[in-house]
């Protein structure tokens, strides 16, 4: 087991009574949480993909519930990991952009920081993670080993861009490699392994894998299929990084073939093992479609009927699929229109483990509507994004209303844009100036959403 700051520990042990007091009958489930890298709301063919299949992924929709309204901590890959292991939005998030330290990692969160993980871990979890960290490089006082029983990937967002690197970590060992292996279905054999290590204890395991991540990286039997339907883009270079991909189009209908399978494997062995009735599995994204490595997200329609692309706050930067699959506790074929986003994964999970969900967070837990009380389930009063590149934006959603802004690092900061979801699900009309009233209110939740940060300021205030 890792070792953990005392102080910390004295906080986080204290577990409900209910926890302790659970019966034979109603133990904690385990959890398994699967997070896929720049997967577009359209682009699991339960969410209407047309030119590939991800039938496994379907099956969970089928035999679980889907959600429509979900979204992205954030529109890129650290903040978004910070609001899913902290259970904040990314007004409050420590990590709101990809701030990189070199050679290797990112910027790492603070030593004491209360994590799920780390909430799990003191309720009796033995936890494990597998794929893409990107929230505290090799040995920082945030190495993903301070945070999980067992951590075997890519410690580096940077690293992760390369499908067969020259290494990989497992805890704070380098595991150095021939950079002929494909990363991919090593990891994922990382996460089967501990299933069945661990199978006769409650454990939560976290697959961030890096698919559909750039580079279009797949094992040729994987990408064949889709040369012979897609002949046309035979002659289009992908290049981001590793080796040049022919045909990148292929190659990501290839990937996301892969993670489907390795999705089916998830299901297979928790059924192999007994464990399914005894498991939630839940799928998500960590936001919308990328457009690098020679990707093309309008041929797949990946961001689905939304506007917008990673690193945008309009629907198609962080709307993202959401399924949870429960046999015998989540009805089979729902579908759930609540308004939730990743920083609500922390209180869900810790009532379903019966751990204590810290004070002060964003999100809200999801199990009423998961057990199908969707009379108990508490909404939230507004989403809120805020995202320090590209010019400097925010958004909020509230109700059926959204409000984007942008250019605030600018001199001439963007006038806030107001939609009505409901009927302008892709963002086109923007009624602003018609209802003065609600932007007002926009912009007064901006204000107080946005807890000042040493590291994450918009230039002229807030």
């Amino acid at each position: 087991m890792k070792t953990r700051p005392l102080f910390l520990l004295l906080t986080l042990w204290i577990v409900p009574l209910a926890a302790l007091a659970a019966t034979a009958d109603q133990p904690h489930p385990n959890i398994v949480y699967i997070l896929l890298d720049d997967a577009g709301y359209g682009d699991l063919s339960c969410y209407g993909q047309k030119k590939f299949e991800t039938p496994n992924i379907d099956r969970l929709a089928a035999e679980g519930m889907k959600f429509t309204q979900h979204y992205s901590g954030s529109t890129v890959c650290a903040p978004t990991r910070c609001c899913l292991m902290t259970g904040v939005h990314t007004g409050h998030a420590y990590v709101r952009g990809n701030r990189e330290i070199k050679p290797e990692g990112q910027a790492p969160m603070p030593a004491d920081i209360v994590t799920l993980p780390r909430l799990l871990s003191a309720a009796g979890y033995e936890t494990g993670a597998f794929g893409k960290w990107g929230l505290g490089g090799p040995g920082s006082a945030s190495d993903p080993a301070e945070h999980f029983d067992l951590f075997y990937g890519y410690n580096c967002q940077r690293e992760a861009h390369n499908y067969y690197p020259d290494h990989l970590w497992k805890n704070r060992q380098r595991v150095p490699l021939d950079g002929k292996a494909y990363t991919a279905t090593m990891i994922g054999d990382e996460g089967l392994d501990f299933i069945r290590e661990n199978k006769d204890l409650p454990f939560f395991a976290f697959f961030p894998v890096a698919i559909p991540h750039a580079a279009m990286h797949a094992p040729e039997s994987y990408i064949a299929p889709f040369r012979e339907k897609f002949p046309e883009f035979e002659n289009k270079i992908g290049k981001y990084a590793g080796p040049e991909v022919k045909n990148p189009i292929a190659a990501f209908a290839g990937m996301m073939t892969l993670v489907d399978e390795q999705v089916g494997q998830i299901i297979a062995l928790l059924k192999e093992l007994d464990l399914d009735e005894r498991t939630i599995v839940m799928l998500s994204s960590d936001n919308g479609p990328h457009r690098e490595g020679g990707h093309d997200p309008d041929f797949f329609d990946s961001n689905g009927p939304f506007r917008g692309y990673k690193r945008d706050l309009y629907e198609g930067g962080i709307r993202a699929p959401l399924i949870a699959r429960w046999p015998g506790k989540i009805s089979p074929g729902s579908t759930s229109d609540l308004i939730s986003a990743h920083w609500d994964m922390l209180p869900t999970f810790c009532e379903l483990a019966g751990a204590k969900t810290p004070d002060g967070i964003d999100g809200i837990s999801l199990v009423p509507t998961l057990l199908g009380d969707d009379d108990k389930q508490e909404p939230h009063e507004f989403m809120y994004w805020e995202f320090h590149e590209r010019g400097g934006k925010r958004a909020v959603r509230f109700g059926d209303w959204k409000a984007v802004q942008l250019n605030l690092n600018k001199k001439q900061r963007g006038e806030i844009e107001l939609y009505h979801l409901p009927s302008d699900r892709g963002e086109q009309k923007n009624v602003a100036a018609e209802h003065p009233e609600l932007v007002a209110k926009a912009k007064a939740i901006m204000l107080s959403a946005h807890q000042p940060s040493e590291h994450w300021k918009f230039k002229g205030g807030k």
